[in-house]
């Protein structure tokens, strides 16, 4: 390494200590996450960026932004911060590419534009409060995944897509989590496969493992935040909100109705206890005679008895009503969940019982789907629907009833004592705030985009 390198690499790197430590004297709530990056030169940007492990700087532009006004490298170096806080790099998951990056960049924006620190203050340009503005109508917090869904409804054309991008563009995001195209992966496929599959395994763990580095840091950010509130809630702008937003416990509701199954033996094949090579040759030699008889009953997890219960008051929008069904439709119409026979009762409800469907087979379910209309609009209560669901058990309407749904917003009356049941509250939050449940209850909070129908094999 030649002199002229090692200078390069000593006045970037002491352009972005220098930035980090005037951004801990105004934010000292972010100390872990203003410490989380370490500092590489890298010539293969015109810019500055993140891989969630380093920054990666080229010196040249650093020297520049950092002649021009400090304020824009303190900028640069908390957007990257705040990428790296909300995992951002590792979220592409089947996004738009472009248009997801987009969003990030908006998103941490947002951020830096609400918070009051000299260090990172600018004017915000009349284009970004439109932006705001036009966000805030949709959406309570302005998270990348609310602002990318926004966008893609807006369907917005090159030009507009064009200004917002260079409006909001701050560093490179070249470093980041990316697809591949079909001509890459079919080459991949046919040179070197084993070597690239092997290389991809240890990128893939690797990102794993930053990915769960900044969601610790991003936790005990949050508590530092809530812990000292009082003191320094304003100076966090809209951090906190954003914190809570990324820190929530994300389910697969999938995963989560699992917790409502039966272990039962079903009228089906045992595929693991038979075995098909004896069987065969019997009806060969003899016919029609097997020589091991097929086992009829195995045991298997799949829904038996499951109340689904829906709040109809005035807070609960019926489409989103609508989509928590149709999510649940979805994932209890495989053949994988359903018992031949069920009995599931579906309880709409505001401050009474108004209406219950018994569901006893697939078909029913989607019959019911198909005719699907939201009944009541009154106060939410959630007691009359545990005091119907109790009478029913003493009516024997139940054999052996596994657990109760009640999907709400949140906001109504709990009973004081708990089921002879489970219980479970799916509380539908745009904003992802908690809410309170009694000690006995299960609690999902999801959101919008948690409620968007996937498309899966049923």
């Amino acid at each position: 390494m030649n002199e002229t390198h090692q200078k390069l690499i000593q006045l970037g790197t002491n352009i972005l200590s220098a930035s980090r430590n005037e951004l801990y004297l105004s934010m000292r709530f972010l100390d872990l996450a203003l410490s989380g990056l370490k500092y590489e030169m890298n010539l293969s940007s015109l810019y500055v960026g993140t891989d969630g492990e380093k920054i990666l700087f080229n010196p040249r532009y650093l020297v520049q932004r950092y002649t021009s006004d400090r304020v824009l490298v303190n900028r640069a170096y908390l957007h990257m911060v705040l990428h790296c806080l909300f995992r951002h790099p590792f979220h592409l998951n089947d996004r738009d590419e472009e248009l997801w990056h987009l969003a990030c960049d908006i998103a941490v924006e947002s951020i830096i534009d609400s918070l009051p620190s000299k260090a990172v203050h600018l004017v915000v340009s009349d284009k970004r409060n439109e932006t705001y503005d036009m966000l805030r109508r949709e959406l309570k917090v302005l998270s990348a995944e609310g602002i990318y869904r926004v966008l893609k409804e807006k369907n917005l054309d090159i030009q507009e897509f064009g200004k917002l991008q260079l409006e909001y563009w701050v560093d490179d995001h070249v470093f980041w989590e990316h697809k591949k195209d079909d001509d890459q992966n079919q080459d991949d496929q046919n040179d070197n496969q084993n070597d690239d599959q092997q290389q991809e395994q240890e990128q893939n763990e690797k990102q794993q493992q930053l990915e769960e580095k900044w969601t610790e840091i991003g936790e005990k950010t949050e508590t530092n935040l809530e812990t000292f509130s009082k003191d320094m809630g304003q100076e966090a702008g809209d951090l906190l909100q954003y914190l809570k937003v990324e820190n929530r416990e994300r389910y697969d509701y999938r995963q989560f109705l699992q917790k409502f199954v039966t272990l039962k033996e079903d009228m089906r094949v045992d595929d693991d206890a038979f075995d098909f090579i004896f069987y065969t040759y019997g009806l060969q030699m003899y016919g029609n005679l097997p020589l091991i008889e097929a086992l009829e009953y195995k045991e298997v997890k799949k829904v038996e008895e499951l109340v689904i219960a829906i709040d109809t008051s005035e807070s609960c929008e019926g489409e989103t009503v609508k989509r928590f069904l149709e999510e649940t439709y979805a994932i209890l119409s495989s053949s994988e969940s359903f018992f031949h026979k069920v009995n599931i009762h579906i309880i709409q409800c505001d401050a009474a019982v108004q209406m219950d469907k018994k569901i006893t087979s697939a078909e029913e379910l989607a019959l019911f789907m198909e005719d699907f209309e939201l009944r009541g609009s009154g106060g939410t209560d959630f007691r009359p629907v545990f005091q119907y669901v109790d009478k029913l058990i003493e009516e024997k309407a139940f054999q052996n009833l596994k657990g109760l749904i009640y999907f709400t917003d949140g906001y109504g009356t709990f009973p004081k004592r708990r089921p002879n049941y489970d219980a479970a509250f799916v509380f539908y939050h745009e904003d992802y705030m908690d809410v309170n449940v009694p000690p006995w209850a299960m609690k999902l909070i999801i959101g919008k985009d948690d409620l968007e129908i996937k498309n899966r094999e049923v």
